[in-house]
């Protein structure tokens, strides 16, 4: 059992990527054994000082589109997620989506509850 789950969303700038950060830190918020990941400093990182950060907890990718950012960040980094989030194939299920990538209007909102929702089954499963 792991004692904190470590949280990386979408830095990029589609509305997913941001319906990927506020889920991300709801959850963080809402969870005492949830840590999320800078993957600006992540990625920006090439002397290593954030490998031991990042190997200390699991790691849920959370990725806001197709491209899988946060998987190849990680990646190159040497690191395995123990699991991945794709917002955009979750919410293809509904009838909601995000549409402005600096604005959570009440649509998108329901996507960020969405995400949430599947961030904690994932959660819960490791921890």
């Amino acid at each position: 059992m792991a004692g904190k789950v470590a949280l990386a969303p979408c830095n990029g700038m589609s509305p997913n990527g941001l319906v990927s950060r506020v889920a991300v830190g709801d959850c963080r918020n809402d969870n005492e054994n949830v840590i999320s990941i800078c993957m600006g400093s992540t990625s920006a990182d090439v002397e290593g000082k954030n490998d031991g950060m990042l190997k200390k907890y699991p790691i849920v990718a959370v990725n806001g589109c197709p491209n899988g950012c946060v998987n190849k960040i990680l990646k190159n980094k040497g690191i395995d997620v123990a699991d991945t989030i794709a917002v955009n194939e979750i919410l293809d299920g509904f009838e909601v989506s995000a549409r402005d990538p600096f604005r959570l209007d009440d649509e998108a909102e329901e996507c960020v509850k969405i995400i949430k929702e599947e961030l904690s089954k994932v959660i819960d499963e490791i921890l």
